[in-house]
């Protein structure tokens, strides 16, 4: 066996020594991976000290606590307010042991103090049931990104900078999270940070070698060919190469040049003086894959190899070689000269950490939550579409309505800067961008003259990243802010993983019990694909929300708003929300309008409820319920209702409008689910239920399992029909027009009414002639397009 020697430290007079600190962070980590007793190696390493399982990754541990250590030294001599997001979150056991020796652990838990069994403790709880799991996680103090899966910290980071112009955010992100094309996107992030309203971030590229098992692309690139990427993307890096562990503390300077170079940017901006392409500084930093670590073992190479990545030596409990390896890595960080007798850190060790609340574990930011000031949200009254002649009787755009409303709460948010709006360039397209006129579109490079509505400082963010657009509002709302994300429907399932990883994050922080709940994620999908027949199948896919509905229920939310006064109300609650993950479907064209905002707000409240005036069963039993959720479901619905209002009267229906679509779930699965009498006041026991639906049927389906006699709900929806055609076509060929929803109801009227089947056959015949009238027009007849709801 070869190992690494410890190189000794080289401290400067009067200086705290960052090599004795390192050793000490390091020898914890290790710990945490192998050990369950004899943490601090106080007799021979035997096979009963160590682990069962031992899981967690060593291999980025060394470079994490390299950059953990440059930043203590930044707070200490600079006073900086620094937040740190960590990319490669599997190295959680660098961050425990840097927070161990802080003394943030112990804040939170007694349990974790800085002893020995503080640190036995520790070990015992990493990766442990109901202990901390192998990545950052909500549980672990100062953390505000998991890392679980690697590309976005880069964009979260700065969303955290954002309108918060004393906040350093460094960020690590790894060699092999570099690969990924959400880090590729986020690098452009600079363009849209102001220097004067925004703090700054502070990349920390990682290079190490190796992925799991084979190198990485921006490892085998020279600096030269670094150098060069990076100046072109619009930074300024600075090469750190730590490979030899040199003496003194290059990576500590690296990052004091840098801070000086970025307030030196700032202050020139505050001042009036605003660079034209502000290029801010950043470290790439080379080290060792596992730094530290055995350098060979039984003739396997393990510092800097990918066997360094994991557990270096998996086999240590069986094996002795290993076992003999493992003992002379440990003891090659010297314990006995970085802890006393009783396990506390030692002064030399202790002198490098900041005091207090300037501690990196410590950061408010990170438990953002407790910086939260809730939104003065407008008044709806003002903007509230005005249906007092009766339903159907006004037209609307839903989300022009709403862009006026949001349009003064940007205005009245201005002074907290705390609210913003992130979209891929689809405000106008969504018609939205009303919201401009309070606050313009933000960006920073100089642009051409004929470019509309950008301003260095504004508050609406457009870049055609869906993961910069998620990964800067996690960023924002982490930290204590609000936001809201637009979209087209069909391109939301872009951050489809994204938004797992969030709203993991999200159930795991409800359950500690020290995490402040933060502002809810909202996406408002527009352009949905009922009105993409225009563009086509690729843009016809609201799919996004079934995978919402797979999350966890405490956490997650679905809403359907009819019209623009429903879209207003469910607006105000969700942006008054913490500590969910939404989705707000809502069209952006002109159409009817149903409800007053009065009728709304009841609507809203509960979730579901049934129309009387498009019902027609007089408080009898009804044959039929015809339900909908959705905008355009809702309209076809209504037309259904209309036709057989005119054609079988004698029939008996309920309409019923769905606006929170997980209001159909049982009050056992879902918080928002109803309860079983409201439940069976609308559907009842046995009665066939015809449900128009705005997605793929499975997502009614999958809600409604447990409720009574579930089969008899015959849903239809989005079935992966239709390209480039007209709306009608479009719903004709999804089997969700007017027509076909008449008939299927009538299905299940024809055993009461006699004339039901042959008006079946007159509604489908009606339905094929409008299909083959429209091939031959090319748009939708006037029997269609000019349909309104009878006075």
């Amino acid at each position: 066996m070869r190992s690494s020697p410890v190189t000794e430290s080289v401290q400067q007079p009067g200086q705290p020594d960052q090599h004795t600190y390192r050793r000490a962070a390091d020898y914890v980590a290790a710990a945490l991976i192998f050990l369950r007793d004899n943490v601090l190696l106080t007799e021979p390493l035997r096979p009963e000290h160590l682990k069962a399982r031992l899981l967690g990754h060593w291999g980025t541990c060394p470079g994490i606590t390299m950059v953990h250590t440059a930043l203590n030294t930044l707070v200490r001599e600079r006073d900086a307010d620094v937040l740190l997001v960590t990319g490669p979150g599997h190295g959680a056991p660098a961050l425990h042991a840097n927070l161990w020796l802080e003394g943030t652990h112990e804040d939170y838990d007694p349990a974790l103090a800085r002893t020995a069994a503080g640190l036995r403790e520790l070990a015992r709880r990493y990766c442990a049931p109901d202990g901390f799991p192998s990545h950052l996680a909500p549980s672990v103090p100062g953390t505000m990104h998991e890392g679980g899966e690697l590309g976005y910290a880069l964009a979260t980071a700065f969303g955290a900078a954002l309108d918060a112009p004393d906040r350093i955010v460094a960020c690590i992100v790894g060699d092999g999270e570099a690969e990924t094309g959400p880090t590729a996107g986020a690098w452009h992030s600079t363009k849209y940070l102001d220097p004067v309203t925004g703090g700054a971030v502070l990349p920390f590229l990682h290079l190490n070698g190796f992925k799991i098992s084979s190198p990485t692309v921006f490892a085998t690139m020279s600096d030269e060919e670094l150098t060069a990427l990076f100046r072109g993307y619009g930074w300024d890096p600075r090469i750190v190469d730590v490979t030899g562990d040199p003496p003194g503390d290059p990576l500590g300077a690296a990052v004091l040049d840098a801070h000086t170079v970025l307030r030196d940017l700032q202050d020139r901006a505050r001042s009036g003086d605003k660079p034209v392409r502000p290029a801010w500084p950043m470290i790439v930093l080379r080290s060792l894959k596992g730094q530290g670590s055995p350098a060979e073992v039984e003739g396997k190479a393990i510092e800097g190899t990918f066997h360094a990545h994991q557990v270096p030596l998996p086999d240590v409990h069986d094996d002795p070689e290993q076992l003999r390896a493992l003992e002379g890595w440990l003891r090659s960080y010297r314990p006995q000269d970085l802890f006393d007798a009783d396990g506390r850190p030692v002064p030399d060790v202790l002198a490098c950490v900041p005091a207090g609340a300037a501690r990196i574990g410590a950061q408010p930011a990170a438990n953002g939550g407790r910086l939260r000031r809730p939104l003065s949200l407008p008044p709806l009254r003002p903007y509230a579409v005005d249906v007092a002649k009766g339903p159907g009787t006004a037209t609307a755009s839903p989300t022009r309505v709403l862009a006026d409303w949001l349009a003064e709460l940007m205005l009245s948010s201005a002074a907290n800067r705390d609210f913003r709006i992130v979209s891929p360039d689809e405000l106008a397209s969504n018609k939205l961008d009303a919201v401009l006129a309070a606050s313009g579109r933000a960006y920073v490079w100089p642009v051409e003259e004929y470019s509309e509505d950008l301003t260095r400082d504004g508050r609406v963010m457009e870049m055609l990243s869906e993961h910069n657009c998620q990964g800067w509002l996690q960023g924002y709302l982490l930290t204590g802010r609000h936001g809201l994300f637009p979209t087209y429907e069909a391109f939301a399932p872009i951050v489809d993983s994204m938004v797992n990883q969030y709203a993991k994050w999200l159930k795991a922080s409800r359950e500690v019990p020290w995490r402040t709940p933060v502002s809810s994620l909202t996406y408002l999908l527009s352009s949905e694909g009922w009105r993409q027949e225009h563009n086509g199948y690729s843009h016809q896919g609201p799919g996004f929300i079934n995978n919402l509905l797979n999350r966890k229920s405490s956490v997650t939310g679905v809403y359907l708003p009819p019209d623009a006064n429903t879209l207003l109300l469910v607006m105000e609650e969700l942006l008054d929300e913490t500590g969910k993950v939404n989705i707000v479907v809502a069209g952006k064209h002109d159409a009817a309008q149903w409800l007053d905002l009065d009728a709304a707000r009841a609507h809203c409240r509960a979730g579901a409820s049934a129309w009387p005036w498009a019902s027609t069963h007089d408080g009898e039993d009804p044959d039929v319920v015809l339900a909908c959720a959705g905008g355009i479901p809702t309209v076809e619905s209504l037309a259904a209702a209309d036709m057989l209002r005119r054609d079988l009267p004698e029939a008996r229906f309920r309409f019923v409008n769905v606006v929170d679509l997980c209001a159909l779930a049982p009050a056992d699965r879902h918080p928002h689910g109803m309860a079983d009498d409201r439940f069976r006041d609308l559907f009842g026991d046995d009665t066939p239920v015809v449900f128009d639906f705005h997605g793929y049927p499975s997502a009614v389906h999958q809600l409604i399992h447990g409720r009574p006699n579930p089969d008899r709900f015959h849903v239809r929806g989005y079935a992966e029909e239709g390209t480039t055609t007209t709306p009608y076509d479009l719903l004709a060929l999804n089997g969700t027009s007017r027509h076909d929803l008449a008939i299927t109801a009538l299905k299940y009227l024809g055993t009461r009414h006699g004339r039901a089947a042959a008006l079946a056959g007159d509604y489908a015949l009606r339905r094929d002639r409008l299909r083959a009238e429209l091939r031959h027009t090319g748009t939708d007849p006037a029997e269609i397009t000019q349909w309104r709801w009878p006075a």
